[in-house]
């Protein structure tokens, strides 16, 4: 049950923050200039050492707030998700996909999305038991992809992450995307400390998205 509040959570949300910093506190910084923003889903990545340390600060300061659901990034093994999860992560996501990943995250109930660039890909994620995949680079394959990808399985829930901007958001959910991941400027604001820009971004994303949405 928890599995689909999670998912539902992240399809309602619509853009999940990948949060990266180089520090703890910049990582908690940024995640909660985002949750301020109504950007309420969370991607805490294994490229900052001490995602764990995110991760369990945020699960436990959100614990009673069903909006904000808080995530693993660039988790690249069972291993890592593992841990992830022991931490407090809802739902683990990949730059690629892992089967040994795929079957621990089964195991305890918990929402995985992998990168995947193929309908082979996509497939096999599918038939690994995973609701949700993510198209990663986006920018490699442009808005196309979704509506060609959809066409065959249009049981597909797709989430797309690289290359997604305020200028385009739009045209990814127009296109057919369920769920966009955006990280790279908010980032890049955190390690400037511009925390009150991020929320006015954040802001930004979510009007475009429930405005392409018919919201």
């Amino acid at each position: 049950m928890k599995r689909i509040k999670v998912l539902s959570a992240l399809k309602k949300c619509g853009v999940v923050a990948v949060v990266r910093g180089t520090t703890k506190e910049t990582g908690v910084k940024i995640s909660e200039s985002c949750i301020k923003g109504n950007v309420k889903a969370i991607e805490v990545t294994y490229t900052n050492k001490y995602a764990n340390e995110i991760i369990k600060e945020l699960s436990e300061k959100y614990i009673k707030n069903d909006d904000v659901v808080i995530g693993a990034g660039t988790v690249l093994d069972a291993e890592t998700a593992r841990m992830a999860i022991l931490s407090g992560a809802e739902y683990i996501v990949s730059p690629s996909f892992n089967k040994d990943t795929a079957t621990l995250c089964n195991r305890y109930n918990v929402a995985y999305i992998p990168g995947v660039m193929t309908i082979n890909e996509i497939v096999t994620a599918y038939e690994s038991g995973v609701d949700v995949v993510k198209l990663f680079p986006g920018n490699t394959f442009g808005q196309g992809y979704i509506s060609s990808v959809k066409a065959p399985l249009p049981h597909a829930n797709i989430m797309v992450t690289g290359g997604v901007n305020l200028n385009n958001i739009d045209e990814w959910i127009k296109a057919g995307a369920d769920v966009v991941g955006i990280g790279g400027e908010l980032n890049k604001l955190g390690e400037a400390g511009k925390f009150d820009e991020i929320e006015a971004t954040c802001n930004e994303y979510v009007k475009k998205l429930e405005s392409a949405r018919g919201i």
